[in-house]
Formats: structure tokens, sequence, C-alpha cells
């Protein structure tokens, strides 16, 4: 009997060797630290300035979801998903509806990521149309996906490495041309935190609405509860950090660009995608400038290419479960063992968003399924905490409470274009699944009691 424990206990498993700081580090990864710099244009026209005010809402609101995911993680330790807490402690039904609503994410990413790698490649070689420039990304992301490529862990971190110096760079040549050239005085240095000269509160929380996709991505943390050193308590305080380092350096940089670019002066139509390189050639010239587009057409291109083969995975796997036709959505190619069928959809998706929305429309449309999914976790983690568990645990209902208010509250100031196709996607979601789950889900029966 001993000796079968001990041959059991050493069967082979993931190992616990990830400390906080590897977490912090990974969740500055995945996020990236140039996260604000590609909306940086649509919220500050968005906002009429007031970018850094914005940012630091939105930390607000992610702070108190970062809690609630860190404490579902203990609970949930392997699984790490948002539908996966919402489904096991409200209902299976709202956790489909938090999946649906991120499957939402997942499609919209890859095609903001093509608006905006089109806008910044035409920086780089204006006399090639936009339309020519969507295609080639398009294709480039379909074709990578239909070949499986991933990026690795290391090249992520060689990535957030390099991203990181140009940060660095920018801010050194920013510090200097306000110092010499923009010499701001008294109340000018508050400018970007308030200005009253363009102040208006429904238009801050617009923005801060449209900020918030700074911070996607933090959730990804849970995922490594398996492999990290005590990860009751790393995994919640990882979250939380990680929010709260991206958070302070997307306000420094945003403020920085600010000071050099003053809001009362808006950005014409033609650059607001590409505002903060413009911002980038005031301070730097046109080697920052070309530097810092590089730079930031790499990072939407890797986004792109990842959130396009996670959404065809998480098709696959929803097709697979019964959620969605197992015929279509449920299959790999036998040759590359590629859900093909999700990636060639996923690529007409992406190619027809791109021509039909513009960069804030889509990502007002993220966050409309990203805020579902925080407010479901919020409410998993104080019905879980103050019902299910007699784990005592700081604030149970107070802490998830105001997650789930101040998220609802900046829900609600999306755009109403963005509240209705929303709302249109979720309710597709749930006929698509009435429809077809009789036929598909063998747990049907449980899901209407």
């Amino acid at each position: 009997m001993d000796a079968t424990i001990d041959r059991d206990s050493a069967a082979p498993g993931l190992r616990r060797t990830l400390k906080l700081h590897h977490l912090i580090l990974y969740g500055i990864i995945i996020i990236q630290p140039t996260a604000p710099m590609s909306i940086y244009g649509v919220v500050s026209n968005a906002a009429r300035g007031h970018v850094v005010t914005t940012i630091l809402i939105a930390m607000v609101a992610m702070l108190f979801t970062a809690v609630s995911y860190g404490r579902m993680a203990r609970v949930y330790p392997s699984a790490g998903s948002a539908y996966t807490y919402v489904g096991k402690e409200i209902h299976p039904l709202a956790g489909y509806v938090v999946g649906w609503a991120m499957l939402m994410d997942y499609m919209l990413n890859p095609i903001i990521c093509a608006i905006w790698c089109s806008a910044a490649a035409q920086n780089i070689l204006p006399q090639i149309p936009y339309a020519a420039w969507v295609v080639a990304f398009v294709l480039v992301f379909t074709g990578l996906n239909l070949r499986g490529a991933q990026t690795s862990g290391r090249v992520n971190a060689l990535l957030a490495l390099g991203m990181s110096i140009v940060v660095v760079i920018f801010i050194a040549d920013a510090v200097r041309y306000i110092a010499l050239v923009a010499r701001p005085v008294g109340g000018q240095w508050l400018l970007p935190f308030y200005d009253p000269a363009t102040f208006a509160p429904g238009r801050l929380f617009h923005g801060a609405s449209i900020a918030v996709l700074t911070y996607i991505g933090f959730d990804g943390i849970s995922t490594m509860s398996e492999e990290v050193e005590n990860p009751r308590r790393n995994i919640l305080l990882a979250t939380v950090l990680t929010c709260f380092a991206i958070g302070v350096l997307s306000a420094v940089e945003v403020y920085l660009a600010q000071l050099v670019w003053p809001a009362r002066v808006p950005f014409p139509a033609s650059m607001v995608d590409t505002a903060y390189v413009q911002v980038a050639l005031r301070v730097g010239g046109n080697f920052l400038f070309q530097l810092l587009n590089a730079t930031l057409l790499i990072a939407n291109m890797g986004s792109g290419i990842a959130a396009q083969f996670g959404a065809a995975r998480l098709l696959y796997g929803m097709g697979r479960g019964g959620a969605l036709p197992k015929r279509f959505f449920g299959v790999v190619s036998p040759k590359t063992r590629i859900p093909r069928n999700n990636v060639l959809l996923l690529g007409v998706v992406t190619l027809v968003g791109a021509f039909l929305l513009t960069f804030e429309k889509g990502a007002e449309l993220l966050n409309f399924g990203a805020f579902i999914a925080f407010i479901g976790v919020n409410a998993a983690a104080l019905i879980h905490y103050k019902f299910h568990s007699q784990e005592k645990v700081l604030f149970p209902v107070l802490s998830p409470l105001c997650g789930i208010l101040v998220c609802m509250f900046i829900w609600l100031n999306l755009s109403l274009n963005a509240k209705l196709l929303g709302v249109a996607w979720v309710c597709a979601g749930l006929l698509l699944y009435f429809a077809t789950r009789e036929k598909t889900d063998p747990t049907a029966e449980e899901w209407s009691k």
C-alpha cells in the first residue's frame, strides 16, 4: 500500500515553481507595456482629453474585479475562466452567456488589430490603399493560424522587453520636450487630470468605458494556478498588483502625451487611431515616430494572431461540447489538426468587420463583452463567499459588490450603438443555444431546471 501511494505521488505533473514576481511579469507581458498607446487617440477624443483620469477610473474597476478573479481562482484552481466561475456558482445558462460574450471579445480583437495595423502600415507606406493593407493583414492572421503558428512565451518575453525599451526611450524624449519646448506652468501640469474648458462627466465616463481595454488580459494569470507556489495567496496578489502596475505605467505614458499634445488641440480624424505615434513624431522626430509605429504594429499583429487563434479554439470547444453545431465548429482538419472551419470563418468575419467597423466602435463592442464577464465574476465571488464557502475573506460582500457597481456604471456609459449591438449578439447566442440544445446537449434537461 505504501509503495503504491509513493508511486502515485511520484506521477509526473505540473511543477509549482512560479513565484509572485514571475506572475506579475507574465501579467505585464500579456497586457503589454504599450497597452494604452493604441487606444490613446480614441479615448482622448471621446473624453475630450482626460485620458489619465479615464485610465485611473478604469483601474479602480479592474482592481475590484482582479480581487474577485483571484478569489475564484482559489476555488477553481485549474479552470481560470469567467464562464466556469459563473456557470458553477450562479447557473450554467449564465455561464453560457458569459462564454458567448467572451467569444465576441475574441472575434472583435483581431478586427480592431487589423484596423489599427492597416492604419499604422499606411504611416510607413501611404501609397498603398487602406483596403489593401486590411486584406493583407487578415490573410497573415488567418494563414498563420491555419498553419498552427503560435508565439512562445520566450518570444513574448523578448517582445515585452523590446516594447519596454521603446517606452523608456519615449518617456525620456517626452520629458526633454516638455522641459525644453512645452514648458507647462502652474495649473497646466494638472490639465491632463482635469481641464475645466473641456470637462464633461458623461464624456469622461464614456472615455473610461473604452480605456478599460488597456487592462484586458489580466485574468490570464488565473490560468497558471497549478504551477504557482502558494496559489491561494499569489494568484490574488499577482492579479491585483499587475492591474495596479499597468495602471500606473499607463497613466504616466498618457500623462506625458497629453502635456506634449494638449487636448484643447484635438487630433484630426485621419490621425485618431494612431494618435500616439503622432505624439512620438513631435517629441522624437521621424526616428521615434517610425520606431514606435513599428513597435505597436508588431504588438497589434501579435495580438490579432493570438486572438484569432484563441477564438478558433473557443468555437471548437463550444462546438465539441454541443453549445454550437458540432458538424461545423467541433471538427479539426485530419491533416493539420487545426479547427480549419473556425479559422476560415474568423478570417471572413475579421475581413468584413474591418471594413464595417471603426477602431472606436470595435473597442466599445469588445468592452461590452468584457464587462459582462467582469460583472459575472464579481457576482460569482459575492455568491460563493457569502453563501457557499466557509472560508473567511476580507469584505466578502463589499469588495465584489463594489466591483459589480463600478463595472455596471462604466458599462452603462458605453455608446448606445455598442449596447444595442452587444445585446443583439447575446440574444443571437441564446437563440442559437435553445435552437440546438435539444439535439446536441445531453444535459438540456438540467439547464431547464
